[in-house]
């Protein structure tokens, strides 16, 4: 028998915050002095990396289809023993608690998994649309299958202490206790993605976020009684998995083992932890190399093992390692032992939405708007790498992708399975050694459940050492940088804005105005407009829209013709003595003060710290300061704490939020807060693609507004341009603005992520319909040459030529980008000699 504290978080439903309840636990828990062992029910990846983060071991697996119910228990008892033992086991269910397989009864369900594991569950619930009726759910989930024990509850994104304080109370009559009451909290959500949360590899922010969620449960979940709930998990009666047992056989000497390049980085994150363990107890070494930098395959590589991850989203950098490409192309065609699953599969294809990849199969995979998800039985129609004819497996698919054609698409290949009578991957002898050596399919596989595929793969590796298929050298040719450009650094144009770079027949990434459609109630509010052209305009209502928008009165409220008219009032309403723009930043408040005859000086941000606002660099005699949030072309947005941070008596701050409505919650905006001396800028243009209305507005100090009114001319602002604002006011169009913000973000990733892939990673973290990417000089002329404009960086106080501003556009146009980027000669290695070697244009 053996003794495993245990709890199983559970949930009524997805998105309750299972996975930020169970991370936290188990990171507070860590921090608290705990060895805790992360568990993940079901076959998700991305889940146990965040539990890998928050424990400091490998998160693993617990999926009774994918491994077999007897399995649990060992695989449990192994995972919480390695490392080394953990003295309690934190084990996320997945789903609502009873949903599992469907037409299974349950089966593979969280309920399932806590009883076969016989651990106490605790559920996680999503409170922000009840209070007492909590309760009725709570007990409902109690008392549905007696066999499950409900051991507590925690209350998830409660919205008051008195919402709170209702719940709790409504509890008590189903005798659940309350382990804790989370309140709403933007700091601790993982992003999503097109498959669910982003990997915990690719966040750049995942250790901190994870920091900040470890102290607020500390402080809001009552740790001990969670432990108590634990402990009081019955003994286990099985021994631990063993990989050793499992494959049968005594591992070598790790010096004369055979290597095993295992695809790792940001674009493959996805395996479980077991199978590198039992290729070790084949007899087999692993090294991880990563797709999207590393330009060789380890020497003596003898066997591939491509796993699971996004290689769609990093296309862009896969593309452009064409040495490593070039490797492993050679690799298989030389018979090198090599497994593809998911998306080693489209990594070993010839395209990925159109983006070169190894060329192995030949075959092409392209994006859908189709998810393909499930758990497959399989049957192999023949010997294959991983299984014997007839050999049957469990698994899963999980994918947005479609490879055409899905089979038999090389000479001598035959499907790698059969799934539901179906042909499925790609089982080929490319070397012509008498077996399969390439084994290439969707299905993922838990090799745990099934070790004689690891065995398999590792006699196949062990055979390709003895036939001499392990080539001395796995290395290609460099391939020669692209040739640089001279540095003509022309003088800096105001006036010069991104319509200016755009150009028949030229991909727009200039011009920062969405392309999405404009919704219907937007486009009958312009066209009712028209009707009233007839009379001068009178922006009366919209001013009062505005202001019930923004929570302030109508007097400080300013409808104008776009921001470019409100940054003329501000340079008329004053003797300005010593204005400061922020830099860089958008140029038109600075021509409009030098229109009006004013000396400009300037406060430059440096790249050097993402262009951190630093308020102390502002000069104390300055009595206008205007800046940017987020800013624009940086996509910097500054704290609203730093902005209030330039306020001073005698000094007006003026804030341009005109990209405000492209950031999700708009946070760090304060056109809500009437702080004397700040005005704030909006703009309606870019959100609602509407350049050619000019419809904007300015929020601040009702005296600062009056004398921004004095120099506004009579009838500026259009009977286009007020009903734009009256449409643009309404909780509709708030709503609606949230949820292209949400899509931008998105859509943002894909070019951020593809930058970075190339070696070319936006400074900062922008939030913004564009970013800023420094390419080297010459960059943005061969991509016009392409058919691609992009906005020009020298044009900005405090840049470059080697500067580019380039606007979100949806992933499909963004990808052809990032292709002629990589057609250019921009490659991981080349993007980071850029970066090396050009300053700052400061």
């Amino acid at each position: 028998m053996t003794a495993l504290p245990r709890v199983v978080i559970a949930a009524p439903a997805s998105g309750h915050g299972k996975t930020t309840v169970a991370t936290g636990l188990m990171a507070a828990l860590r921090r608290a002095g705990h060895e805790v062992s992360g568990h993940k029910v079901g076959p998700d990846y991305i889940d146990p990396g965040y539990h890998a983060l928050a424990t400091g071991r490998p998160g693993r697996n617990l999926d009774p289809h994918m491994v077999g119910e007897q399995r649990l228990v060992p695989l449990l008892l192994h995972g919480a023993a390695t490392p080394k033992q953990a003295d309690v086991a934190i084990v996320e269910g997945v789903m609502g608690l009873f949903d599992g397989a469907l037409g299974r009864e349950g089966f593979a369900s969280t309920a399932h998994v806590a009883g076969l594991i016989q651990a106490p569950v605790v559920l996680v619930v999503d409170v922000s649309s009840a209070s007492r009726t909590i309760a009725a759910l709570v007990h409902g989930m109690a008392t549905f299958d007696p066999r499950v024990r409900i051991a507590g509850v925690i209350l998830n994104k409660v919205g008051s202490p008195r919402h709170g304080d209702e719940v709790v109370s409504a509890l008590e009559a189903t005798g659940v206790p309350v382990l804790g009451v989370l309140s709403r909290h933007d700091g601790v959500s993982a992003p999503s993605r097109h498959l669910g949360l982003v990997p915990a590899a690719e966040r750049g922010d995942a250790a901190s976020a994870l920091d900040l969620l470890a102290t607020q449960v500390a402080e809001h979940v009552d740790l001990a009684e969670l432990l108590r709930i634990a402990r009081s998990a019955p003994d286990l009666d099985a021994a631990p998995w063993s990989a050793a047992d499992a494959v049968g056989r005594e591992p070598s000497a790790d010096g004369d083992a055979p290597l095993v390049a295992v695809a790792g980085g940001r674009a493959f994150t996805f395996r479980y932890a077991e199978t590198t363990e039992l290729l070790h107890a084949a007899g087999l070494r692993t090294a991880y190399v990563d797709p999207t930098t590393d330009e060789s395959l380890p020497p003596g590589t003898a066997g591939l093992y491509l796993g699971g991850g996004f290689p769609e989203v990093h296309a862009a950098g896969l593309s452009a390692n064409e040495p490593l490409r070039h490797a492993l192309r050679e690799a298989v065609r030389r018979g090198v032992p090599t497994v593809g699953e998911c998306a080693g599969l489209l990594y070993l294809t010839r395209t990925v939405d159109g983006a070169s990849m190894v060329g192995a199969i030949d075959a092409t995979a392209v994006m859908t708007p189709r998810l393909t998800l499930g758990y497959r039985t399989a049957v192999a129609p023949a010997d294959t790498l991983l299984a014997p004819a007839g050999g049957r497996v469990t698994g899963h698919e999980f994918h947005r992708t479609t490879v055409d054609p899905p089979h038999d698409a090389t000479d001598g290949a035959s499907p790698a399975w059969i799934v539901d009578g179906a042909r499925h991957g790609f089982s080929a002898d490319p070397a012509g050694t008498g077996s399969p050596t390439l084994h290439a399919a969707y299905l993922h596989t838990h090799w745990a459940g099934h070790p004689r595929s690891a065995a398999r793969f590792a006699d196949a590796v062990h055979a390709a050492v003895a036939d001499g298929r392990v080539a001395p050298s796995t290395v290609a040719p460099r391939r020669p940088p692209a040739p640089s450009v001279p540095d003509v650094r022309p003088a800096v144009d105001l006036h010069h804005h991104g319509d200016a770079d755009q150009g028949v027949g030229l991909t727009d990434f200039a011009v920062n105005v969405q392309r999405l459609p404009r919704p219907d109630w937007l486009e009958r509010a312009l066209a009712d407009s028209l009707g009233d052209t007839h009379e001068y305009p009178d922006a009366t209502r919209a001013r009062h829209a505005i202001a019930e928008r923004h929570v302030r009165h109508p007097d400080e409220v300013l409808p104008t013709a776009g921001g470019a008219e409100a940054f003329t009032l501000v340079a008329r309403m004053r003797p300005w003595h010593a204005p400061v723009v922020v830099h860089p930043q958008f140029t038109e408040p600075e021509a409009a003060l030098r229109a009006a005859g004013h000396d400009v000086r300037h406060v430059l941000c440096s790249p050097d710290d993402g262009f951190v606002l630093h308020p102390a660099a502002v000069p104390d005699d300055a009595d206008l300061v205007v800046v940017g949030n987020p800013t624009n072309p940086t996509g910097v947005l500054h704290p609203a704490s730093t902005i209030r941070a330039l306020l001073r008596p005698g000094r007006v701050v003026v804030v341009d939020e005109a990209f405000m409505d492209a950031v999700s919650g708009e946070r760090q905006s304060l056109t809500a807060q009437a702080v004397p001396g700040l005005l704030v800028v909006r703009s309606l243009t870019k959100t609602w693609s509407v350049p050619g209305v000019r419809a904007g507005y300015v929020v601040g100090e009702a005296g600062l507004v009056a004398e921004l009114a004095a120099q506004q001319p009579p009838w500026s602002v259009s009977s286009t341009a007020s009903a734009t604002m009256l449409a643009c006011s309404t909780g509709t169009a708030v709503a609606e603005a949230e949820r292209r913000a949400v899509l931008v973000a998105r859509h943002r990733a894909v070019l951020v992520q593809g930058l970075a892939d190339l070696g070319l990673p936006v400074v900062g973290t922008p939030t913004t319909p564009f970013v800023l990417v420094r390419v080297g000089d010459g960059v943005r002329e061969r991509l016009r040459a392409e058919g691609h404009a992009l906005r020009r960086g020298d044009t900005f106080p405090g840049l470059g030529p080697a500067w580019v501003r380039i606007a979100v556009r949806e992933p499909a146009t963004t990808r052809e980008l990032l292709a002629a980027l990589v057609r250019i000669g921009i490659t991981p290695t080349t993007g980071r000699d850029q970066l090396q070697k050009e300053p700052s244009h400061g």
